[in-house]
């Protein structure tokens, strides 16, 4: 059996700033659409599932974000994740220039957890706070092979 990941999901408050926020880093959106009916029900397991979605694209072609934004049932609104939870952590990027990253990241209003780390001179990296409380991994490598 082969497996390939195909994307990762989010749901968000607002997927128009969420969109923002991530091609603002680099990605694109690959396509848009609003999805809803029997078939939808049945593969996520909500009754009237009513969701405005986007999928989008790392640079490279290999990642992908799939973005979501509820029209019904109503979003639930938690607290953000903390790094420490179980289930879903962050997502990761790697990035050519971190303080470029988190001048477009700021822009945003988003902003390091608590700093810039360097992880045994290999990495440059931090985790910001994006959009509905998404926790989001940058890292600049620092030695190139």
């Amino acid at each position: 059996m082969s497996i390939k990941l195909e994307n990762v999901a989010i749901a968000v408050r607002d997927l128009e700033a969420t969109i923002a926020f991530f091609t603002d880093l680099g990605l694109t959106v690959l396509g848009r659409d609003t999805v809803s009916g029997e078939w939808t029900d049945t593969a996520v397991g909500l009754d009237g599932n009513h969701a405005r979605i986007a999928m989008l694209q790392t640079p490279d072609g290999h990642g992908r974000l799939e973005l979501f934004e509820y029209l019904h049932p109503e979003a639930i609104e938690t607290e953000p994740t903390r790094p420490n939870e179980i289930g879903m952590h962050r997502v990761a990027f790697s990035v050519d220039d971190l303080d470029e990253a988190l001048e477009v990241a700021a822009r945003h209003g988003c902003h390091p957890l608590r700093g810039v780390a360097t992880y045994e001179d290999v990495y440059k990296l931090t985790y910001v706070r994006g959009p509905s409380g998404i926790i989001v991994m940058l890292a600049q490598e620092l030695q190139r092979s």
